[in-house]
């Protein structure tokens, strides 16, 4: 981030880990959102899907604070970006997945081996397609650990979710372990790797949306000003 970009945001809450009371306590991803969004303060405002907001959640929470603020200008993207498509929820944990596999340490890499087979049966179902199709992202991640791959394929071999299933339990546990194993990575760049994940997953949902080429609401940071001012200290 330039000097400018940095001033830019100075009189925004700085970013931080967890949940806050209010603005003068400080702000994580989506308390801003909610903000913007003229809903209620809280971290899970109904203006962005539960699982997007969960992986914007765990990133901000598993950023290194100096590159927290990075992440900022992602926050009015994911305004109004939500959908009921069972869909959603098995793509963005199944790229979660496919992100984290290939960096994870290897006593994750197993769950998430066993993800990526999952999510791509259930799009299977979801989507009638040809029984075991693996889009090339999933062979190139589950390539990148042969013997997990086929560990996962053979735990794998006769299982099955039900979507109900896969939506309320199995895919907010990928995303969990996906960032998590993202920032457990023995890789110098694990901060931009967590911020690509959620831009990455972002895109995505707004291409499903139908809205990849519409601007998304600009972040405005004069708007700061009377909302500190106003909120309450208890």
């Amino acid at each position: 981030m330039t000097g400018t970009e940095a001033g830019t945001y100075d009189i925004l809450p700085m970013l931080g880990r967890g949940k806050h009371r209010n603005p003068k306590k400080g702000a994580c991803f989506m308390e801003l959102a909610s903000f913007l969004a003229g809903e209620k303060w809280s971290d899970h405002p109904a203006c962005t899907h539960p699982l997007i907001a969960m992986l914007a959640r765990a990133v901000n929470d598993l950023t290194a604070d100096h590159a927290r603020p990075q992440l900022a200008p992602l926050i009015p993207s994911v305004i109004g970006l939500t959908s009921t498509d069972p869909r959603w929820d098995v793509r963005i944990a199944l790229r979660a997945a496919q992100t984290a596999l290939p960096v994870s340490p290897a006593d994750r890499q197993q769950t998430l081996a066993v993800a990526i087979l999952g999510s791509e049966r259930m799009l299977d179902v979801l989507e009638d397609r040809p029984s075991g199709t693996l889009a090339p992202e999933s062979k190139d991640a589950l390539a990148a650990v042969p013997k997990t791959a086929a560990w996962a394929e053979r735990f794998c071999a006769g299982t099955s979710v039900r979507p109900k299933r896969f939506v309320r339990d199995a895919a907010p546990s990928v995303v969990s372990t996906a960032v998590q194993g993202i920032s457990e990575a023995f890789v110098p760049d694990v901060d931009a790797r967590l911020r690509d994940l959620l831009a990455a997953t972002i895109d995505d949902a707004r291409r499903w949306a139908g809205n990849a080429d519409d601007d998304a609401r600009s972040l405005d940071p004069l708007a700061w000003g009377p909302v500190v001012k106003a909120a309450p200290t208890a």
